[in-house]
């Protein structure tokens, strides 16, 4: 493995780090009340971890399993787009312990891919009422030491994989978020600077399968077409045999997967 380079932690960002929670979320809005500002919140063990649409989440030991509490600017659709910013923010920091050499890519709308298979997921949930909110989580989960069994997974969901089955690397949850914490300030940063725009198309030189063929199911709608990107506020772009669609909100299943 590369010798790794991280920057220093962000000044202003508290660090919280606990043996033991039910879910990094669910204590991240349990300290909320005590925060003077935005902070990290990472579990060595997490025994009640979510996923998206209420699923559950596996963390055996030796896997991340952290969150970053902050006050949001804007309303539910800017806190929307930061997990572009979380998702560019995990893969700088796998990049920058392990070396370029590491097979990542992006998957809409913030999962983490290794070697093609699922080895982070991002779940964003929020305090507040209607367009004001007062506290954005985001939990990120990365697959480091072990990775779910696949028969566990959803019925066409990605094959679940970890980093060190993959590569054979080991890295530790407290390295992580020492890359992960200045990673993440470094995209915020230019998102609050510049708006969406450089997120997008950082984003977007990392995403899998562009310009191919995928499914996106919307409750009972499945539609089938040629990913050409995401718009200015994150939706998905797809070409379909109707034109282009852009849709804010899909499962994403690959063809052939």
């Amino acid at each position: 493995m590369t010798e790794p380079h991280v920057a220093p932690w962000p000044d202003g960002v508290a660090r919280h780090v606990l043996d033991r929670v039910d879910s990094t979320n669910a204590e991240a809005f349990r300290l909320a009340p005590s925060l003077a500002g935005p902070a990290w919140i990472m579990a060595r063990r997490q025994e009640a971890g979510r996923g998206r649409r209420g699923r559950a989440w596996t963390d055996p030991p030796g896997n991340f399993a952290a969150t970053f509490l902050l006050r949001p600017d804007g309303g539910p659709a800017d806190a929307a787009r930061l997990s572009f910013v979380a998702a560019l923010a995990v893969h700088e920091a796998l990049t920058a312990l392990c070396g370029p050499q590491l097979n990542l890519s992006l998957k809409w709308p913030n999962d983490v891919l290794l070697n093609g298979g699922k080895l982070s997921g991002i779940l964003l949930e929020s305090s507040g009422s209607g367009s004001m909110l007062t506290w954005l989580a985001i939990g990120i989960g990365i697959n480091l030491e072990t990775a779910p069994d696949p028969g566990s997974v959803e019925q066409g969901a990605l094959r679940p994989v970890s980093l060190k089955g993959e590569t054979g690397l080991s890295v530790t949850p407290d390295e992580v978020l020492d890359a992960l914490a200045p990673a993440f300030e470094h995209w915020w940063w230019q998102m609050r600077t510049y708006g969406f725009a450089p997120i997008r198309t950082a984003w977007l030189a990392r995403a899998a399968r562009l310009g191919q063929t995928i499914i996106a199911r919307t409750g009972r709608t499945e539609m089938t077409g040629r990913f050409d990107g995401i718009d200015e506020t994150g939706a998905l772009i797809l070409t379909t045999s109707r034109g282009r669609q852009a849709i804010p909100a899909a499962e994403i299943h690959f063809s052939g997967a």
